[in-house]
């Protein structure tokens, strides 16, 4: 399988090759050449596998035979071991044809750790057989940084820098990162937002002189297609789960950088029957103004009860809209060329009114949040955590038939959002066992202004 740029002039490259690199070298994002397809006997087939099975199945041909068969699934299956329920991401009714798939069992409480434990393997896997060594340079909005280290930090191949927005993750997101104390785990605080600090991880990829050419710059963040990947086998776990194929099935998705929910996109383009696809924000909403008005546009940031949607510009939506202009590179290049121009672009109407049949959108300001959290806990006694219940929101306000199962996906342990759950007049829950020492344990970051230069000189000294 080849992959290429969503904005025309980069190289296509194999599956290993793209996993290194991240971002395309024209500033595009890789996507496949060709989307894998099954029929739906095939799918009808895979019914019954564990979770770790069907990953197998949904990944092998994104790999590509860059990996061995048998060491791919052994990769797959040491990912997913560590996973604290059996069924890895269970489904929980809420109501008729109503469920919430539960991504949160992973060792940092929220759904990046489907994606990044499998991504760090794979990396050390490539670095092991090149004898390379590489530095992981991160964004965060809140859960991306601690799965990302927990996923990396036993790598001796890598050193990973992680950047939050200081002061607005939660004090749970921050700590599971900066209480790793691993020699290769350097945690940064900028003073910035979310979009500074990937604006920084952009930037960096462009021009990676900081790093005299002695290491390779890796991205751990959504842009890069493994992670996609990763996520698109629990689509076809849910579906697979609720009757899938022989049911059509809808998801509905809190989503800040358009990543999750753009995996459901591409597991319905690899012939998984999908209804519809729900988008769910926070005020940052972005995506609700694209799919309600036509109008992708940067406004003011934010900050919420949901902080891991905090996010201004969503970097996977390229993705997207490389496919509404029939995969036209030079066309998706000069889009994106003047929205970073004007901080707003709309599409031709018969475009939009096309993404119109499968997505819909809503939004959910804090105190929508707080009651739907109360809400549905009065209803079922079962306690969702911020996004999750933005999710929920969005699925009850936009799903489009009461005879197809709409699942939402809970990205995150409620745990991690005590503030949003204290405001919803409940007790905040106890943090599981293998976390209830996190506020005791030791910290350590650096708190950087948001400056370019500033990261890369102390990325620079900072190296092993």
């Amino acid at each position: 399988m080849k992959y290429i740029s969503t904005r025309g002039a980069a190289p296509a490259l194999d599956f290993e090759n793209v996993l290194l690199a991240g971002l395309a070298s024209d500033g595009g994002l890789y996507v496949p050449e060709e989307l894998p397809r099954f029929s739906a006997d095939q799918i009808a087939g895979f019914a019954g596998l564990s979770y770790s099975g069907l990953a197998y199945e949904i990944i092998r041909p994104f790999v590509g035979g860059t990996i061995p068969d048998e060491r791919l699934r052994t990769i797959i299956e040491e990912t997913y071991a560590g996973f604290s329920h059996s069924a890895v991401a269970p489904l929980t009714q809420l109501g008729p044809n109503e469920w919430v798939m539960e991504l949160f069992h992973g060792p940092t409480l929220a759904f990046k750790d489907f994606a990044l434990q499998l991504l760090g393997r794979l990396l050390d896997h490539f670095l092991t057989q090149r004898d390379e060594r590489a530095v992981i340079l991160g964004a965060t909005s809140g859960d991306t940084g601690s799965a990302a280290i927990e996923g990396c930090r036993h790598s001796d191949h890598v050193d990973i820098f992680i950047m939050h927005p200081h002061n607005r993750v939660s004090e749970v997101q921050r700590r599971q990162m900066t209480t790793v104390l691993s020699d290769n785990v350097h945690n940064l605080a900028i003073e910035g937002n979310f979009d500074d600090c990937q604006a920084i991880v952009k930037a960096s990829f462009a021009e990676q002189g900081f790093l005299n050419g002695e290491r390779r710059l890796v991205a751990v963040n959504s842009i890069n297609w493994a992670r996609i990947m990763a996520q698109v086998v629990y689509y076809f776990h849910a579906a697979l789960s609720l009757g899938g194929p022989s049911r059509p099935v809808s998801f509905a998705v809190p989503t800040g950088n358009f990543g999750d929910i753009f995996a459901g996109y591409i597991a319905r383009g690899m012939g998984l029957p999908v209804q519809q696809l729900i988008v769910g924000t926070n005020r940052n909403d972005i995506l609700h103004r694209f799919f309600s008005a036509n109008s992708y546009r940067k406004e003011s940031l934010g900050h919420t009860l949901s902080p891991s949607m905090d996010i201004m510009v969503s970097s996977n939506f390229e993705r997207l809209l490389f496919d509404l202009h029939n995969r036209d590179g030079k066309a998706m290049a000069e889009l994106m060329a003047e929205f970073d121009a004007s901080g707003a672009i709309s599409i031709d109407e018969s475009r939009w009114q096309s993404v119109k049949t499968l997505f819909d959108s809503q939004c959910a300001n804090d105190d929508e949040t707080v009651a739907m959290i109360r809400q549905v806990f009065d209803q079922t006694g079962y306690l969702l955590d911020p996004h999750s219940a933005i999710g929920v929101k969005a699925a009850r306000d936009c799903h489009a038939s009461s005879e197809v199962p709409v699942i939402t996906l809970a990205t995150a342990h409620p745990v991690k959002f005590p503030d949003a759950i204290l405001a919803a007049g409940l007790d905040a829950p106890a943090l599981p066992h293998h976390l209830q020492d996190l506020h005791s344990r030791e910290e350590r970051m650096g708190v950087l202004p948001n400056s370019l230069s500033v990261v890369h000189e102390f990325i620079a000294t900072t190296l092993r």
